[in-house]
């Protein structure tokens, strides 16, 4: 038991990273209405698979993420982005 402990131990002090804070596009470029029409604007924020891209990776603040995955969910339901891509 004790080795399995010392194994785990790491060597050397660990390393802070700094990641820089993503800006929301959405605050950024100041739109009035986030809308499920424009398919073209919306693609960019689902994958490969159909899924919807997290904030975590596009950068979008709460507000405009929330708004964001409910216009795709509409597109979707319009026929305007599919649901699953290929």
């Amino acid at each position: 038991m004790r080795r399995a402990k010392e194994k785990l131990k790491r060597k050397g002090p660990a390393k802070k990273r700094f990641f820089r804070r993503k800006e929301c596009k959405f605050c950024v470029e100041k739109l009035p209405m986030l809308d499920y029409k424009e398919a073209l604007r919306l693609q960019k924020y689902i994958t490969d698979k159909g899924k919807i891209v997290s904030s975590r990776i596009s950068g979008n603040c709460a507000k405009h993420q929330r708004k964001l995955a409910r216009s795709i969910k509409r597109a979707r339901t319009a026929a305007l982005l599919p649901f699953v891509i290929g």
